[in-house]
Formats: C-alpha cells, sequence, structure tokens
C-alpha cells in the first residue's frame, strides 16, 4: 500500500494544509497519511495526534537595567507511551505553542525509529537570546525552570539544548532543578557540560549523525562519500560540525550559509579556516577565497547533497522546484513543507528526512542519560561506535520498509515511528 498524496484533515479542530503550512499542519498531515497506512481507527489517531500534557509559563526577566519585561514559555509532552519525554528548549523570537506541539511530535517519533525508550517532548521561550546579556538570560532560565519544574525529571521530561541554547543553558536547568531537590540530579538534562556529567561526543553528535546517514543513501547509489559535493544551509551548532565532518571524510564542501548570508567556492571550501573566520567575525560572510551567495541560491545550487540545517519551512513550493541536489538530507528540524515534499519526490530528489537524519543528537543524549544514571562514563571512541551502529541500522530498517511498501523515505521513518509508539500505547492500555 502506498501512502496518499492528499492526506485528510486529521481530526475536526486541525489547521487545513496549505502551501505554506505551519509545522503542526505539517506534523498532522504526516501523521494522518501515516494512520491511513497502517489503518488505524480514528481513536487511536486522535491519541497519537493529542499532546499527552502541555504547559504554558510566564516567565518575568529583571534586567540588568533594572527594566521588568516578560516572556512566554511552553512545555510540550507529546507522548510517553515508550518512556520520559525526551527534547530540547528552544529560544527564539518565534517561538509558540504550535511550533512546539510540532517539535514535540516530532521528537515522538524520532525516538521511536531510533528505538529509544523515550517519549517525545519539547520547550522553548519566545526570547531572541542575542538581545540578553549571559547574567539576564541566566534568570530566564531558571525562573522557566522553576516554574516547569512539576512536569520536568531525569524520570519524567529530559530537557536538552535546542536553537538558542547550548551547554551552559543546560548546567542551568540541572543546578536550578537539583537545588529544589536538594542533592545534585545530572540526568533531568542532557547536553550539559563534561565538568558536570556531560557526555563526550554530544556536542558534534547530531552533526555526526547527519553525516552517518548520508554515507548510507550515498553507498545505496554506490557512491563513495569522498566524491560528493555538499551545500549546507545554516553553519551553527550543526552545520557548522557537519561541515568539518564532511570535510574530514573527503566530501567537497561547496558552500555554506547562515542568517546574514553565505559563501561558495567550486573547488571546495577550506572548512578549518572558515570555521576560523566564523569565530572571529560571528558569520561566514566575508571569507577570503570564496564567493558571496544568498540563502536562495544556495539551496538552488547543482551539488549531490544538500543539506538545509537551519529553520523550518525552508524547502517549499516556491524554493523546492529550484533545487538541483540528487539528495536533501535533513539537518533542521521540519525543513521541508508537505508541498516542497511533493515537489521533491516529483523531481525525483531523494529526502533522508529530519526524523532520522538528525537523530544523532537524542541518540547521543541517550548514552548521557544512562551514563548519568549509572554514573559511569564511556569513552568518546565507545560512543562513536555506538552512535555509528544505531544510525545505520536506523537507516537501513527505514530504507527497507521503503523498498518494501513502495514508500518514500519519510513516509517509512514515520511508519516506524508511529507504529512502535501505538504498540507501546496499545499494549500498556488505558488507565483506567
Amino acid at each position: 500500500m502506498t501512502l496518499t498524496s492528499t492526506p485528510t484533515t486529521l481530526v475536526a479542530d486541525a489547521p487545513t494544509l496549505t502551501a505554506d503550512a505551519s509545522p503542526l499542519a505539517t506534523a498532522h498531515s504526516q501523521l494522518t497519511r501515516v494512520v491511513a497506512h497502517l489503518g488505524y481507527d480514528e481513536g487511536l489517531h486522535q491519541m497519537l495526534a493529542t499532546p499527552r500534557r502541555e504547559t504554558h509559563v510566564a516567565v518575568p526577566l529583571r534586567r540588568d537595567s533594572g527594566e521588568t519585561v516578560l516572556f512566554h514559555g511552553f512545555r510540550v509532552q507529546h507522548n510517553v507511551s515508550r518512556g520520559p519525554g525526551k527534547g530540547g528548549l528552544r529560544y527564539h523570537p518565534s517561538v509558540d505553542i504550535d511550533e512546539v506541539r510540532a517539535l514535540a511530535m516530532w521528537m515522538t517519533w524520532k525516538c521511536g525509529i531510533v528505538d529509544l525508550p523515550y517519549g517525545g517532548a519539547k520547550g522553548g521561550i519566545g526570547i531572541d537570546p542575542r538581545e540578553y546579556s549571559a547574567a539576564e538570560l541566566e534568570r530566564v532560565t531558571r525562573r522557566y525552570t522553576s516554574e516547569i519544574m512539576p512536569v520536568i525529571g531525569p524520570d519524567t521530561d529530559i530537557m536538552a539544548p535546542d536553537m538558542g541554547t547550548d551547554a551552559q543553558t543546560m548546567a542551568w536547568v540541572m543546578d536550578t532543578y537539583s537545588v529544589n531537590r536538594g542533592f545534585t540530579i545530572p540526568a533531568v538534562v542532557t547536553g550539559k557540560p563534561l565538568a558536570v556529567g556531560g557526555s563526550l561526543g554530544r556536542g558534534t553528535a547530531t552533526s555526526a549523525g547527519i553525516v552517518h546517514v548520508t554515507a548510507a543513501a550515498l553507498k545505496e547509489a554506490d557512491v563513495p562519500l569522498s566524491e560528493v559535493s555538499v551545500a549546507i544551509q545554516g553553519f551553527g551548532k550543526v552545520g557548522g560540525h557537519a561541515a568539518t565532518i564532511f570535510a574530514d571524510r573527503g566530501a567537497r564542501v561547496v558552500a555554506v550559509s547562515d542568517q546574514y548570508g553565505g559563501v561558495r567556492a567550486a573547488d571546495g571550501l577550506d572548512v578549518p579556516r572558515l570555521q576560523q573566520h566564523v569565530e572571529a567575525t560571528g558569520s561566514v560572510v566575508g571569507f577570503d577565497d570564496a564567493d558571496p551567495i544568498t540563502n536562495a541560491e544556495l539551496l538552488a545550487l547543482d551539488v549531490d547533497v544538500l543539506v538545509p540545517a537551519a529553520l523550518e519551512g525552508v524547502l517549499d513550493e516556491s524554493t523546492a522546484p529550484a533545487v538541483r541536489a540528487r539528495w536533501v538530507v535533513e539537518g533542521a528540524n521540519g525543513p521541508t513543507t508537505a508541498r516542497g515534499d511533493q515537489i521533491l519526490a516529483d523531481n525525483g530528489v531523494i529526502v533522508v528526512p529530519d526524523v532520522l537524519a538528525n537523530a544523532g543528537g537524542v541518540v547521543v543524549s541517550y548514552f548521557e542519560w544512562v551514563q548519568a544514571n549509572q554514573t559511569y562514563w564511556w569513552s568518546e571512541q565507545e560512543i562513536a561506535e555506538k552512535l555509528a551502529r544505531r544510525m545505520s541500522s536506523a537507516y537501513a530498517d527505514v530504507s527497507a520498509l521503503a523498498r518494501r511498501d513502495g514508500i518514500s523515505l519519510r513516509d517509512a521513518a514515520l511508519v516506524i515511528g508511529v507504529q512502535r509508539t501505538a504498540e507501546a500505547h496499545e499494549t500498556r492500555g488505558l488507565y483506567p
């Protein structure tokens, strides 16, 4: 059975899918297709579509100037049938409850796809961290943590860094939670500094996972990673490290971009020197031995592999037709809208979906959580080997299902994630 290309509305009050669909509408559309493929009834469909718990909190901040401002914070636990909630904490001015709902849902499927004992969760605050001092961000983080403390914990909901947050943010969350509990609890967050129980390899895990699944996809076409050209939109924590790993493994990274613009070099960028330039200037713009390029131009480059590693929805009905890459490997969450996905498929572009491609971060987060619970830490080589095996195995499962059922890699990945979640839910049953 193939998945329908025009899914029906998820539930009565679900958003209608449009060409520029929101992340939540896209997530609902994807789930609807998978439910139809698996033959689930409407009751199970609604259970899978509806978050288990949502928390909306006010986050007041006393600024360094003495002024008080107020932000809105969210935490959504989408599904906990397979285990505690797991998901990042995002600081970005566009954060709202619908975005957080979508990201939490995708985390549920992602954990199922790579077979982790977690459900999906996500959190965020509508703040631009670039406009606030480190001391102000610490106060925001600690207040947010104290407000949502009743619904998080090492066996309940485990946070990790996301857009606009980092290892230091996680250290503040862990300390706030631990101080209020009366003892140190490292496993309440992952992605924290090594000094307070973090894991080796966590900072580059998402990027390494992207390269692992890219190599696996190329291998199916008998194309060595060392013979491909790569363009990466987004040169932050994910895209920047991915560029380094791609280059180290012999791929030719020909273009990268960030929010300010991009650079291109047909013979390949000198990634180590580019990293030094970004550290010195804060942007890839102005890097010598490269030509300037816009983000839109980068998406349309004639390359083998395109890695969108920035924001959601960058490949839509207006940009997807221009994509000339043979493979799109989604480093960001939700970079392709439903309409964009269909256009890419019609044009023969192979899309390795976000729920698989960027799952390396949550895989190593799981390793960090296990290590923290055991108070025994593994070597960097052990972690790298375990990550490679987990990502390669997940890609093999997804690819085999896609070939067997004649469906896309995205739909195959979602079928696996949804099916594993639904099986756990049905096995546990309803209480009372």
